[in-house]
């Protein structure tokens, strides 16, 4: 077709509107004619349209105006489905997806999900729901569209708020030794060894779910953690791995809990050689929802903040270990934290030096246990007996 000069176009073609404004098309790679989603002012803007086409396919820069047009809820779905995620994370996702993402975005197709609606749609998010949920949910929804700029349905994420995805949780509280022996007293001879293992393992409550009796070793004083039990919000037990590989180690405990090691395996442990470590007054396995109403009534009684979690245990976990004279590495064994830049840099934390950072922890809470016993003005009671002072 020739121009309005005379010219012959070489690529796609342009053509006078009744209105008076033009109109332009080109094939794409697949010989399928497409028209531009505008009409242009002038001729030569159009022209000048048709280059940039042009540009874009010869440098394979070129994506189908189509392929955009696919419904985000869809594109959403089928992402979490294709991955292999843990049970939990992938619960988590699916009540992102439901709560705070789908509402705003899920009647829309991927090429119709842009910055501005994003950051219109986080700054709304945020005077109704916490920082921290919104955070996760950004992050979930630019690894969706991440995903989609990578199959080429769209050009460009448009999730581009810097620091959007960062969380900035509150410092959390450290419980002394002394209200964790409180803690454990007040939850009763049941559960005073799962406290104790919180907060000087410190191990997680999932990873306690699903110990059982070959796990402890007695002549060692410590526990193998090698599977996990994490509870869905429906109450469904999720038997599996740990949280990451590095959840798989042997603990070594302060030597005190030998004695509440060895009266928890003979009182309250499933009878079987394999039997679970702890299971309730009926005999079945440990549950979040029966054991958290226990939790609340035990904190309470203490005086304890009622934000502070179970799980906050493992600060002080954390805390005696640091004092201790336990390097990060050290704490991340103990823990069970790793990450791919930990892994590169910290140095191995072996048997032995566990060993050193349980009797560091050992000393420091037999020295604090006997100055809040002189502080109350009394000697070793019987409950601090049945701990193993």
């Amino acid at each position: 077709m020739a121009n309005a000069k005379g010219r012959r176009r070489r690529f796609g073609a342009v053509r006078k509107l009744p209105s008076g404004r033009w109109q332009a098309r080109y094939p794409g790679p697949d010989g399928v004619m497409r028209p531009a989603d505008r009409t242009f002012e002038t001729s030569g803007d159009a022209d000048d349209w048709l280059a940039e086409k042009k540009t874009e396919m010869r440098r394979g820069e070129w994506q189908d105006p189509d392929a955009g047009a696919v419904n985000f809820t869809d594109c959403a779905v089928q992402w979490v489905d294709e991955r292999d995620l843990a049970a939990t994370t992938e619960e988590l996702y699916r009540r992102l997806l439901r709560l705070h993402i789908l509402p705003h975005f899920g009647g829309l197709d991927l090429d119709e999900i842009t910055a501005p609606r994003v950051r219109t749609w986080r700054a709304e998010s945020l005077k109704k729901t916490g920082a921290t949920t919104v955070a996760k949910s950004y992050r979930l929804l630019k690894a969706i569209m991440e995903t989609a700029t990578d199959d080429e349905l769209i050009r460009r994420n448009p999730c581009r708020i810097r620091g959007a995805g960062k969380e900035s949780a509150a410092e959390r509280p450290v419980a002394t030794v002394e209200q964790v022996d409180a803690l454990a007293d007040a939850m009763g001879p049941r559960w005073r060894l799962m406290v104790y293992l919180a907060a000087y393992g410190p191990l997680r409550p999932e990873e306690q779910a699903e110990m059982r009796r070959p796990d402890v070793d007695l002549d060692a004083v410590g526990v193998w953690v090698r599977r996990a039990a994490p509870e869905l919000t429906t109450g469904r037990r999720v038997v599996g791995d740990t949280k990451s590989d590095a959840g798989k180690r042997f603990v070594v405990l302060p030597a005190f809990m030998e004695q509440v090691l060895r009266r928890h395996l003979a009182w309250y442990a499933e009878k079987k050689p394999d039997g679970l470590l702890f299971v309730g007054e009926k005999g079945k396995p440990f549950r979040r929802s029966t054991f958290g109403r226990k939790w609340r009534k035990a904190r309470a009684k203490v005086g304890m903040p009622d934000d502070f979690r179970f799980y906050d245990l493992r600060h002080t976990g954390h805390t005696l270990s640091t004092q201790s004279g336990a390097t990060l590495k050290d704490t991340m064994v103990r823990a069970g934290q790793s990450s791919e830049k930990a892994a590169m840099i910290y140095q191995h934390s072996n048997r032995e030096r566990q060993r050193e950072v349980a009797e560091g922890i050992d000393a420091r809470v037999r020295a604090q246990r006997e100055a809040a016993a002189r502080k109350r003005g009394d000697g070793a009671s019987g409950t601090d007996l049945a701990r193993g002072s």
